[in-house]
């Protein structure tokens, strides 16, 4: 068995008792969540729960992160609410099963690289907005089926439990951590409600968690043009918000275990398990950052921690529903409340005058979108197209030109910067054709042509040169560069000077 967990590690010593005690915990916890998200979507309580146990246990034994725990999450509720509204479960299971084949597809293509796309200041956006979200999440058990707010005894007793479940999570690990911090408080706070009768709502006051193993079932829909036309939009930015919010928490947990996940596998992992979970009445899911955190707070590390917490959940379903409906929500929510004080990035408040002005810009629009919206994945897209615009945007001021003319009457701009879409004004302002001699030399030794703009107003330039009669040549290009003016020769004609004692940085590292 060890030699098995540790194949899919990271080949380091297995804490089986810490690994189990967190799987349990995060069982808890994920009971509420699955619920809750399940009647966001529209769908049956079981359908979540049963997503929770099938992709949190493929993406446990076979995902890119040992630690990460993966289950049925708001931002896929959101996506399917309105199918499941308008065409029913069958078309949310049929949905589920094309998202997983995107991912899959994903990972083949090795796009989990693209995370290296997204900015810090966007993930301490995400990080943030999401503990907000996780925190007013919780204000629902302060209310009444009515929506009103709990007042008197209910509200004392509540709000007592909350916070004696978040004083054991913070002061336990103080005096020891034997035990996972998150699970004492929760059966200490259990032991007090059912020995001392005190009345507290429960897990069994949201809903039914009793079942079996999840059915298979292949999704009873027509197999044609039109229900692809009807699932295919909902499966795209489903795969879309899976994968980006499992890898933003992938890259979350590198950092907290300095250890190296894999993207591209999880993002296979993903695809698979979703496939299953559409085949096995589940509504899909996504790696979740919340529980994640707290199985890696109570000190697993490895694969076994979250293959627990799937079966845990399973063994629930099946055979402890009437045990876990007398769990209070009050732990739960205190445990989720520390989760949610454990993931916001407080190090961004402090540094904020620190930061760049963008980069403050940019994590407040991303932190603003999260929650508005409890849409990640649009909120992190907001980030990353902002960030592509300062950028471009700093970079368009960056291009330079230094003049001098030779001994032979050559005119001579060494060029400083890349040309680009967005430096391509600036660019054109530094020549003077006129008044320019007969011969120019554009030196790129420190300047790159980046893209199809930049070739256009090269192509610009050299017609304003020959219309006033003179000609210009360019030097110290780049093999990239080159490559990029060849495939581009039919709507450009310049000449190359070619300099044998010059060697570019690409040159030497090759």
């Amino acid at each position: 068995m060890k030699k098995i967990i540790n194949l899919f590690d990271f080949k380091q010593k297995v804490n089986y008792k810490n690994e189990i005690l967190a799987g349990i915990t995060v069982a808890l916890a994920l009971i509420p969540e699955a619920i809750a998200f399940s009647f966001v979507a529209e769908l049956s309580p079981l359908t979540g729960l049963y997503a929770a146990f099938v992709v949190g246990l493929i993406t446990a034994i076979f995902g890119g992160r040992p630690g990460q725990i993966s289950g049925a999450t708001g931002a896929v509720a959101v996506v399917i609410v309105a199918l499941s509204i308008t065409h029913g479960p069958e078309y949310v299971f049929a949905t589920v099963v094309l998202a997983g084949a995107i991912q899959i597809f994903a990972g083949i293509f090795r796009l989990g690289k693209l995370m290296r796309l997204i900015p810090q200041p966007v993930i301490y956006g995400f990080v943030n907005g999401l503990a907000v979200i996780i925190f007013t999440s919780q204000l629902g058990q302060f209310q009444t089926e009515s929506g009103d707010w709990l007042s008197g005894q209910a509200l004392y007793v509540i709000l007592g439990l909350v916070l004696l479940t978040m004083l054991i999570v913070w002061g336990l690990p103080k005096l020891t951590k034997v035990f996972p911090s998150s699970l004492a408080a929760i059966l200490v706070v259990f032991g007090l409600t059912y020995f001392f009768g005190i009345d507290t709502r429960t897990v069994g006051d949201i809903a039914s968690i009793e079942g079996g193993f999840p059915p298979f079932h292949i999704p009873t829909v027509p197999v044609d043009w039109e229900t692809l036309q009807i699932i295919f939009p909902y499966a795209l930015i489903m795969a879309g918000v899976g994968l980006i919010e499992s890898l933003l928490t992938l890259n979350i947990l590198d950092e907290i275990t300095e250890t190296r996940g894999n993207g591209n596998r999880e993002c296979i992992a993903q695809g698979s398990a979703n496939m299953l979970s559409g085949l096995f009445s589940g509504m899909g899911g996504c790696a979740m950052l919340g529980q994640s955190l707290i199985n890696v707070s109570s000190g697993a590390r490895a694969r076994l921690s979250g293959i627990t917490a799937a079966l845990m959940l399973l063994v629930f379903i099946m055979f402890g529903a009437d045990v876990i409906s007398l769990v209070p929500m009050a732990a739960l929510t205190g445990v989720m409340v520390m989760v949610a004080v454990g993931t916001f990035e407080w190090a961004s408040l402090r540094t904020i005058n620190k930061m760049p002005k963008s980069d403050v810009f940019v994590m407040v629009a991303v932190t603003a979108v999260t929650i508005v919206l409890h849409n990640l994945a649009l909120a992190v897209l907001v980030g990353v197209i902002i960030s592509a615009l300062v950028f471009a945007w700093d970079n368009a001021k960056r291009i330079r030109a230094r003049k001098h003319i030779d001994e032979n009457g050559v005119k001579h701009y060494e060029l400083y910067g890349p040309l680009f879409f967005g430096s391509v004004s600036t660019f054109q302002s530094k020549f003077d054709p006129q008044n320019d001699p007969k011969e120019v030399v554009l030196d790129f030794s420190e300047s790159r042509v980046v893209d199809q703009s930049g070739i256009e107003a090269l192509n610009k330039l050299t017609k304003r040169y020959l219309k006033a009669g003179k000609g210009i040549h360019l030097q110290h290009l780049s093999p990239d560069c080159k490559k990029l003016l060849d495939n581009a020769d039919k709507i450009i004609d310049v000449n190359i000077i070619e300099d044998p004692n010059y060697k570019v940085m690409i040159d030497k590292v090759n």
